[in-house]
């Protein structure tokens, strides 16, 4: 234990009545205390006692947010509380102490003026700042201010607006490890594809609800990216494709992939041999299926070296139309866990008996919300063709949650024990309700744990 630490220990055990304990703190304790609360509030603690006075001036985090500044009885456009915001935040950074700031958050919402926040910016950027988290909401391009996208210190970038991000044309982010981009419209393809590029040790992108309809094609080279999260806007045409952008990312050293959208921008992950994780939602659109399906399949087989695959019912069901069945489809060698995220469905139930003759190593598959109560599928159903050259020989672990006693699923745990002859646990977690578990649900339990099983160490457990 530190002096510091040891200062803070002795002033709070030694309580005495009356006595101001908090403020026998050393000053940076105080300081890490201040920086969980919004800055209006932490400035307002300078009125407590002389001993507050300052030290708000150098509290390591600042939050603005012109929303936190309206009462519900106040107009939002009401011009005095635009100033007194912008007062608020002008006056906060002059009496700023020349410490670093850890982390600076600008909200405005209602409160944009281009200059202004160009002037907080910088000025926050100037005390050695480490994350910037920016939300504004405005009609016109917005210019980031030179100074973020070429500073060493910043390690973090969060960027959320609606309009066109326009870049400045040098761009060098040495430290920036972090960034997550939340409905921005790119301007084109050069500048967007120097944005990425300019980030050395980028470790996490965030790209969620972004526009790339100013862009054709990018391509994306970090070769430091280790974690990948797109949720792309729906973007359709009134033609007979879909619109979007074809996006190739180049990430040797990815590990974790996470996509939501409907693939109307194309995706490409090349020399991703590293990737160990991978999540996809992709709901279907059935006037677009055809190129969708084509999509998906190209994207799957970029993931083939994945060990641990979330999916959604739509996302198989798609991968597997009647009149599209993917015979190019790859043998997944080292894919050794599988979860369901949605209800398991009618269709989506016999599409995953598919899937999973491509899975011959698959050690672990969990059904995270269970299956749908109105499925209707018979022990047949959820039997595959060829049990000893499939899943069925490696399987080790199944996880069903959400679980009502109902035939579907009985029948699908009767065949796992049936045919896996490797399998060592089935985890059953109950669908609850405040009057307890249903005659049905206890029925089925006593059945199951008293059916033969083909693997003699296989154990059953409920909760």
């Amino acid at each position: 234990m530190d002096g510091l630490e040891q200062q803070g220990v002795h002033a709070v055990l030694n309580v005495d009545k009356g006595k101001d304990i908090i403020s026998s703190l050393p000053d940076c304790i105080l300081h890490y205390i201040l920086s969980f609360l919004p800055t209006k509030d932490a400035v307002a603690t300078g009125l407590l006692a002389r001993r507050w006075k300052d030290l708000w001036t150098a509290v390591p985090v600042l939050d603005f947010d012109d929303s936190l500044l309206y009462s519900s009885h106040v107009n939002y456009w009401y011009p005095a509380d635009i100033t007194c915001f912008t007062n608020f935040v002008d006056g906060v950074l002059l009496l700023r102490d020349g410490s670093s700031i850890e982390s600076f958050r600008l909200s405005c919402r209602i409160c944009f003026n281009a200059s202004l926040v160009h002037a907080w910016i910088s000025s926050a950027m100037r005390h050695n700042l480490k994350k910037l988290d920016l939300c504004v909401f405005v009609d016109e391009p917005f210019l980031l201010p030179h100074c973020v996208l070429n500073c060493e210190s910043l390690e973090r970038l969060i960027l959320q607006m609606n309009s066109i991000l326009q870049l400045p044309i040098s761009i060098f982010c040495p430290g920036l490890k972090i960034l997550h981009l939340t409905l921005v419209t790119f301007p084109d393809e050069i500048s967007t594809q120097r944005l990425f590029s300019s980030c050395p040790v980028l470790e996490e992108l965030s790209i969620l609800d972004c526009d790339w309809i100013n862009l054709k094609h990018v391509f994306i080279s970090i070769p430091s990216l280790k974690k990948l999260i797109m949720d792309d806007l729906p973007v359709f045409d009134s033609g007979d494709h879909l619109s979007g952008c074809e996006i190739k990312i180049d990430a040797g050293n990815l590990i974790f992939f996470n996509y939501y959208g409907y693939l109307t921008n194309e995706i490409h992950l090349n020399n991703v041999s590293s990737l160990a994780k991978a999540s996809l939602y992709i709901p279907t659109v059935e006037q677009w299926q055809k190129i969708m399906h084509s999509r998906l399949i190209k994207l799957f087989l970029e993931l083939k070296n994945v060990c641990s695959l979330g999916i959604s019912n739509c996302t198989i069901e798609s991968l597997f139309v009647p009149e599209m069945m993917p015979n190019d489809l790859p043998a997944f060698q080292k894919l050794i866990h599988l979860e369901f995220s949605q209800q398991l469905g009618v269709h989506s139930g016999r599409a995953l008996m598919k899937f999973l003759l491509h899975l011959p190593n698959l050690e672990s598959l969990n059904f995270s919300k269970g299956c749908d109560p109105i499925m209707c599928l018979s022990e047949d159903d959820w039997t595959p063709i060829s049990a000893s050259k499939c899943f069925m020989s490696s399987l080790k672990t199944v996880v069903l949650r959400n679980f009502l006693g109902n035939s579907t699923e009985v029948c699908l745990l009767k065949s796992l024990l049936k045919h896996a002859f490797s399998l060592e646990r089935i985890i059953v977690f109950y669908h609850r309700t405040p009057f307890g578990y249903s005659k049905e649900q206890i029925d089925m339990k006593n059945q199951l744990q008293s059916h033969p099983r083909v693997s003699e160490c296989c154990m059953i457990k409920f909760f």
